[in-house]
Formats: structure tokens, C-alpha cells, sequence
């Protein structure tokens, strides 16, 4: 499958993030159209036309600029959690607003509801490719004392920004790569073995790795460049394309049931 071209956004440096940049989401996105079963990529087609996964990815990011009280104060947690002891989540662990966890299990019965409008069966849809992907990002797993290391200030190649923002996007933008070559390559990489592997739809042990790996990439001196992004090129990718497996992976299991042909009527 080609991957529509898209030449990478410039990087925001000094702006707090908030997910996976859109180059991010969309590596994820596009990954796993690749992977979709022919049931999944009907009922996502007939969901939402000619938009693939990359360009859905991006879409829930995209509406924060949407002044509705939805998207300014009900949407705005379902990003990220947070966990506050121990490297577990747990339900307690959500806020009374929700949590990324939270979301996910709410709109996956959405999206399985065959009584579900057709809005908010896509609403659904483009949440929970949105959200998988955010769950791999380890800096969205966080321990409730830096906003996910939004509050951890570091520069990147002297210029100022913080630890969140270099995950979001810097690391991925400073390779100047489009996202369709970029997810290309990854995708390309992706062993067979791997895909059995990665082949997990438990989202509490994607949280746990990305738990495991937030521990390790807290750098000792705040100035990065070439010696951080090395360091952690390979993990970065890693969390990339078991995002896009997982995604893939999560939407046969919504569409493999027989009732799912329901699930798109209007």
C-alpha cells in the first residue's frame, strides 16, 4: 500500500504537547492499515469513506483548536493516564473527568454497538486509533509529578523546549523525513515474528511498557542532540510500530464479530 505524501510540520519548540505529533500519529495510522483484516478495512471504509487510519490518527488533535465545551474540557484528559504508584494501572487511577483508559473502554463499545449513530460510531473509530497510539507514547504514562514531563525543561540542539515535546515530535521531525516514508520504513522492518509478538490487545500492558521505558529516557543533562536522539532512536521506532500493530490488531478484534456487520448501518 502507498502512503499519501506529507511533507513533516515544522516543530513547535517552546509549546507544550500533548500527544504524539501528527507526524507520530500518523506513522501509527498508516502501519496499521496495513495490517487490517478485510473485514476491519470494510467496516473502516464504510465508516469513514476515503480518510485512512494516517489521516484519522490526527483528527482527534486536530479539534482541540475547537472551542465546544466537548473538546476544551470533557475530551481533553482522554490522552494520556496517570499512574500514581507502582507501575500498574489502575481504575482508581482515573479521574473523575476520565482517562485515556477510560475513553478507549467507552468507545469501544460505542463502536461495537450496533444502536450506535453513525457519528458517533466514527467518533469512536478515530478516537481509538488516536488513543492506542498515545498509550505507546511513554511519556503518556505518566507518575503525576511533571505532566508528563511537559514540566521537564530541557533544550534540543540549544534551543529550548521541554522532555515532552522531544518524544511528541522533535525525535521523529529531526530525521526530515514525511511521514509516509518514514512509516514505510518502519513498516518494512516489522518482522513476521513480530507481528505474532506484538500482537497484544490488552491495553494495561501497553501501558506498562511505555511505564518501563518513560523510566529510562530522563536525561542527566538537559542539553540534547545528536547523542540523545541515537540513544534512543531504536525505542522511539519500537513504540511506533507496535502502536500501528496494536491499532490494526485492536479494530479486527471490535470487526471480527458476525454483529459487526450491523455496526455501519445508518
Amino acid at each position: 500500500m502507498r502512503f499519501p505524501y506529507l511533507i513533516a510540520l515544522p516543530l513547535l519548540f517552546a509549546t507544550p504537547a500533548h500527544a504524539w505529533g501528527p507526524v507520530g500519529h500518523r506513522i501509527t495510522g498508516a502501519i496499521a492499515d496495513e495490517n487490517l483484516s478485510g473485514i476491519a478495512r470494510a467496516n473502516v471504509q464504510l465508516l469513514l469513506g476515503t480518510t485512512d487510519l494516517a489521516e484519522a490518527a490526527t483528527w482527534p488533535d486536530d479539534m482541540k483548536s475547537d472551542p465546544a465545551e466537548f473538546w476544551q474540557k470533557r475530551a481533553s484528559s482522554w490522552h494520556y493516564v496517570t499512574v500514581h504508584e507502582g507501575d500498574a494501572y489502575k481504575p482508581s487511577d482515573a479521574p473523575a473527568e476520565g482517562d485515556a483508559m477510560t475513553a478507549l473502554t467507552r468507545f469501544t463499545a460505542t463502536l461495537r454497538d450496533p444502536r450506535a449513530s453513525l457519528d458517533e460510531r466514527r467518533l469512536a473509530l478515530r478516537f481509538i486509533v488516536h488513543i492506542i497510539g498515545d498509550l505507546h507514547q511513554p511519556l503518556h504514562a505518566g507518575g503525576g509529578d511533571d505532566r508528563g514531563g511537559n514540566d521537564f525543561k530541557v533544550s534540543w540542539f540549544g534551543r529550548p523546549t521541554n522532555l515532552h515535546s522531544v518524544w511528541d515530535s522533535a525525535m521523529i521531525e529531526q530525521r526530515s523525513l514525511s511521514y509516509s516514508e518514514l512509516a514505510g520504513w518502519l513498516s518494512r522492518s516489522i518482522t513476521p515474528q513480530q507481528v505474532i509478538d506484538w500482537n497484544d490487545r490488552n491495553p494495561s500492558d501497553w501501558i506498562g511498557e511505555s511505564i518501563a521505558l518513560r523510566k529510562t529516557i530522563y536525561p542527566v543533562d538537559p542539553a540534547l542532540s545528536w547523542d540523545y536522539a541515537h540513544r534512543h532512536r531504536t525505542e522511539m521506532d519500537n513504540r511506533l510500530q507496535r502502536a500501528g500493530i496494536r491499532i490494526a490488531a485492536y479494530l479486527n478484534a471490535i470487526f471480527e464479530r458476525p454483529a459487526s456487520s450491523e455496526a455501519v448501518r445508518q
